[in-house]
């Protein structure tokens, strides 16, 4: 169990999160610069006494997950865009990671967004002590399959740790028979994803997201010192170009990629193009109950 002083942090994140999640999706507009809103969200977790968790995540219609603008990004939404846009704070390493799906303009994906964020709520009213991770997956999938669409089932929740945003456990949207239980303690994202498409993510292009993924002798002197910052300031969590105040900031993180010193996140894409929606919350599981984290 956390300590009440880590558990205030993690409280404190989650809201900031919910806040900056707000603040993002209120400015998704048809014309806005995809740039402008990923930053601004990020500069309300900064202001607001937390650190980003990750990039804000702005992925349109068939992609899931994983886009980031990059620094010069031209993008702007286009009317009839489905938007998710996910967002997290951390505060001495205490996560609040939380996403939303927004229409640009129009109302033809309503029923879609709607059941993500169903399946999402369904999970908050039992995920507890003692709950298995495949009686979750069971009521995303029952949940949204009843709306007459699919979940994505290679696309899951996550367990956090400090420090650690996927670790552990993964959470479900579909019954894979994993029977492991909920324990108390435990910090446990949600996200359900909803697609009129086949219900399967694949992995495309790179989606300008990074994470450190081992160490290894750096010979290059400004490459070293490069690393070393981007090591003390981001630690263990995902970035992006967008943070390195280093003027080839872009060389330097496709060199450390090409020595394996780098993942490189690619964007998922549904299988058929289909169209996907996401809700999430993050729970911290007292015991029998949760408490949400991230609500506004």
């Amino acid at each position: 169990m956390l300590t009440p002083d880590e558990l205030e942090k993690l409280k404190k994140a989650g809201e900031i999160a919910a806040q900056a999640l707000r603040l993002g999706m209120d400015m998704v507009a048809e014309n806005v610069k995809l740039i402008d809103v990923a930053e601004e969200a990020e500069s309300y977790i900064r202001k607001h006494g937390a650190k980003p968790a990750f990039p804000c995540n702005l992925s349109i219609n068939e992609v899931a997950a994983h886009y980031t603008p990059s620094v010069n990004d031209k993008m702007r939404f286009d009317i009839g865009d489905v938007v998710k846009v996910d967002v997290g704070a951390h505060i001495d390493g205490f996560v609040g990671d939380t996403a939303g799906t927004v229409e640009v303009g129009t109302k033809s994906f309503k029923a879609l967004i709607e059941s993500s964020l169903r399946a999402r709520d369904t999970v908050a009213e039992f995920i507890g002590e003692g709950v298995p991770l495949n009686e979750i997956g069971r009521a995303v999938d029952a949940s949204i399959r009843k709306d007459g669409f699919r979940p994505i089932a290679n696309l899951t929740g996550h367990e956090i740790k400090p420090y650690n945003l996927h670790s552990g456990l993964s959470v479900p949207s579909v019954n894979d028979n994993n029977r492991t239980l909920v324990r108390a303690g435990m910090v446990l994202a949600v996200e359900p994803f909803a697609t009129n498409g086949q219900g399967l993510i694949r992995s495309a292009r790179p989606g300008n997201i990074y994470k450190i993924a081992r160490e290894r002798p750096i010979s290059d002197p400004e490459l070293k010192e490069f690393y070393d910052a981007i090591s003390e300031d981001f630690v263990t969590f995902p970035f992006c170009e967008r943070w390195c105040s280093h003027p080839k900031a872009g060389q330097m993180l496709n060199k450390l990629a090409r020595h394996g010193i780098l993942t490189v996140y690619q964007q998922l894409v549904e299988m058929k193009k289909g169209c996907v929606t996401q809700s999430e919350h993050t729970f911290y599981i007292e015991g029998k109950n949760a408490l949400v984290t991230t609500l506004v």
